[in-house]
C-alpha cells in the first residue's frame, strides 16, 4: 500500500485529496469537516515549525490550510470552480485562485487576502527559500483569519 501511495504521489497524484473526494462524493457534508480539521491541523504545525525556526515547512504548511479552506468553502457552496475541479478529476493552483476570487466576492475579503498570502508563502517562503520567521508572521496570521472566517459559514 505504501509502494502505491508513493507511485501516485510520484506522478503528482494528491491520494489524501482523492480521499477526501471519494467520501465527499457519499456524503459532501464529510468532506468538508475532513478538510476543516486538516487546515487546523495544518495551522497547528505551523505554530510547531515556526518554534523551530523552519520558514520553509511553517509556508507550506499554512499553504495546505488555505488550499483546505478553499477546498472546502468551494464544496460546501458548489462554486463553478468546485464543479470543473470534479470534471478534471483535480484542483489546479489556477482553479484555487478562481475559487478564492468567487469565494471572496460571496463571503469578504479575508478569504481572498489569506489565499493571496498562503500562495505568497507556498512560492516565496516554500519553493523559493527566501523568507525567515520573521517575515511570514502576517501573512501566517491572514492564513488564520481566513480559516476563522470560514469557520462562521461551514
Amino acid at each position: 500500500m505504501e509502494e502505491l501511495i508513493k507511485k501516485a504521489e510520484e506522478k503528482g497524484i494528491d491520494v489524501e485529496d482523492l480521499i477526501i473526494s471519494a467520501l465527499s462524493k457519499k456524503d459532501p457534508s464529510e468532506g468538508i469537516k475532513i478538510r476543516m480539521e486538516l487546515a487546523k491541523k495544518y495551522i497547528n504545525e505551523v505554530e510547531e515549525y515556526l518554534k523551530k525556526g523552519d520558514a520553509v515547512q511553517a509556508s507550506e504548511k499554512a499553504y495546505k490550510a488555505a488550499e483546505e479552506v478553499i477546498k472546502a468553502l468551494a464544496e460546501k457552496y458548489n462554486i463553478q470552480e468546485h464543479q470543473q475541479a470534479l470534471k478534471e478529476g483535480r484542483w489546479y493552483t489556477y482553479l484555487l485562485s478562481k475559487a478564492a476570487n468567487t469565494l471572496s466576492s460571496m463571503l469578504g475579503d479575508k478569504i481572498i487576502k489569506g489565499w493571496s498570502s498562503a500562495y505568497l508563502l507556498h512560492v516565496w517562503g516554500f519553493h523559493e527559500a527566501k523568507l525567515g520567521t520573521k517575515d511570514i508572521v502576517s501573512y501566517i496570521n491572514a492564513v488564520k483569519e481566513m480559516i476563522e472566517e470560514a469557520s462562521k459559514y461551514l
